[in-house]
């Protein structure tokens, strides 16, 4: 296939311009993760300052969830109408403007509009990240960076619960006040700098624009997304609040598409074609499934220091150092193996290869699990996480022309959302049911009632360090644990069964050469 033959060889230059729009990319992808996960730790501490009815505090982490998740296909039509610079700086503004609102929130519903402007923002912010590096880098030279982007964006949701703790001890405003300085900054050098090379079409007019599929497609995911995350938690899975909007959701999307490849859609916004290519198809497929292992691995495993190890959230957070530091190394590493020879085929395997083994190893995490035993394992799925997410953009974009660079990649960014939201609905579902299924190891009758229905996981999971299962006697504490533990290995050994579906759908891609230049740009705009 010649994917190495000397008419490969580079001719890509890393210049200084490109070094500087990417570590803008970097710092909205460190923001936006961080921001998913900062309030994890603080939200009671706002609760008792702001007041209000408890129950609005869950569309607080919700409502960015919704608006960071459903509009990002969206975004791929916006940067083929108005370019990557003037989208990617209203995504800024949106980002700090929900910031500023959330920073000086003095209600519930104050801080909810905040943070839904925040993540509509961050849904920009993301996709128009990974667009843009596909415009400045050649398909063979994209690993690194796209590596590198997702190790930010891993660093950030890490290390967001304990940044939020700390703050929230002197004041909490400053969570969301921090981000508007590094907005100024980028949005300065964004305007200055990101005068970049699209590849885009050109006949496309503000009245061709997807409104109604856009509409349908946004309307369907909220329903669905807010099915997903309320059922077995705000209400039963058998209860119609979850089935509707679950049935309503699934219909819609299933409209949607129907309305895409139908006469009356224009330019639609998810064209068809980029599902009629078996190597494109095989990485939404393999990237939905690698996202589901790793947001259940990044809910699950602190959850497993906290309720069975018995740490502290903060040290929670420092346990799963390793998990997410080696990720930076492994995704350097994939990058560069991508960049020098041009596989992605043999990366894919081995990143569900080596998944499925430290899923099928987590399940064998006990109290008395050493140190070096759970530093160990977390290795292996983060180097597994690295080599797919490092390889799948690229392999998916192989298939498809540059035309379709940004539809295609706001299609992936959103599948990779979706998964995520699957990956903490699947290990929740599976989780609840197991501990309530061993809940009868457990010999205190008010210890029983106090956990069960879908209580486990925040009883374990508490930010107070005097709470939950640290605050139990000896002989209940060792039971609880144990239930955990049950629990835990469950979880463990589906989400292996997710990351085996992956490497099954390696072998229908093909290994495509991944070109060293990019093709031609259609777009009016020039580099400098």
């Amino acid at each position: 296939m010649g994917l190495d033959t000397s008419e490969s060889q580079p001719t890509f230059q890393h210049t200084w311009r490109i070094r500087c729009i990417f570590a803008v990319l970097c710092i909205f992808s460190f923001l936006g993760a961080l921001d998913s996960t900062i309030i994890t730790t603080s939200l009671l501490t706002i609760i008792r300052q702001i007041g209000g009815e408890e129950q609005l505090y869950v569309w607080v982490a919700h409502s960015f969830l919704f608006a960071s998740t459903a509009p990002q296909p969206i975004f791929g039509q916006i940067a083929d109408i108005f370019g990557r610079r003037y989208p990617f700086l209203v995504c800024i503004t949106c980002f700090a403007l929900g910031s500023g609102i959330s920073g000086g929130a003095g209600s519930a519903a104050m801080l909810i509009a905040g943070r839904t402007v925040q993540g509509l923002g961050t849904a920009g912010l993301f996709v128009l990240s990974d667009i843009i590096i596909c415009d400045i880098v050649p398909p063979r030279y994209r690993g690194p960076y796209l590596s590198a982007v997702l190790s930010t964006a891993g660093i950030g949701s890490t290390i967001g619960p304990s940044i939020g703790g700390a703050l929230a001890e002197s004041s909490w405003r400053w969570i969301f006040y921090m981000n508007l300085p590094i907005c100024g900054v980028g949005f300065l050098g964004t305007l200055l700098l990101m005068n970049i090379e699209e590849h885009r079409p050109r006949h496309i007019t503000l009245r061709q624009v997807d409104f109604f599929g856009m509409s349908l497609f946004v309307v369907s995911m909220i329903a669905l997304f807010y099915g997903l995350i309320t059922g077995g938690i705000q209400h039963p899975w058998s209860s119609w609040r979850v089935i509707l909007p679950l049935v309503l959701g699934t219909c819609g999307w299933i409209a949607f598409h129907v309305f895409e490849a139908s006469r009356f859609c224009g330019i639609p916004s998810a064209p068809p074609r980029l599902f009629l290519t078996r190597t494109s198809v095989a990485g939404f497929l393999m990237v939905f499934f690698s996202s589901v292992v790793f947001q259940a691995i990044a809910y699950f495993l602190p959850l497993y220091f906290q309720a069975v190890r018995l740490a502290s959230p903060l040290d929670s957070g420092v346990y799963f150092l390793p998990f997410a530091l080696s990720f930076i190394v492994f995704a350097g590493f994939a990058g560069w193996c991508l960049s020098k020879w041009g596989y992605y085929v043999p990366l894919h395997y081995a990143g569900f290869g080596l998944l499925a083994i430290g899923m099928g190893l987590f399940s064998t995490l006990t109290q008395s699990s050493s140190t070096g035993y759970w530093v160990g394992l977390q290795l292996l799925p983060s180097a597994g996480i690295a080599f797919i997410f490092t390889a799948t953009l690229p392999s998916t974009l192989a298939a498809l022309p540059e035309k379709d660079v940004a539809v295609a990649t706001a299609m992936y960014s959103f599948i990779r959302a979706f998964g995520l939201v699957w990956g903490v609905t699947l290990s929740g579902v599976v989780f609840n049911g197991q501990f309530d299924a061993n809940i009868g190891l457990i010999s205190a009758d008010n210890i029983r009632t106090l956990l069960k229905g879908g209580a486990a996981y925040s009883f374990g999971a508490t930010s107070d360090p005097n709470a939950g299962i640290r605050a139990l006697d000896g002989a209940i504490q060792g039971q609880v644990q144990e239930v955990y533990v049950k629990a835990l290995r469950v979880v463990w050994l589906v989400i292996m069964s997710m990351a085996l579906l992956g490497f099954v759908c390696v072998p229908i891609e093909r290994q495509l050469e991944l070109r060293t230049e990019s093709e031609p740009t259609t777009s009016s705009d020039t580099a400098d």
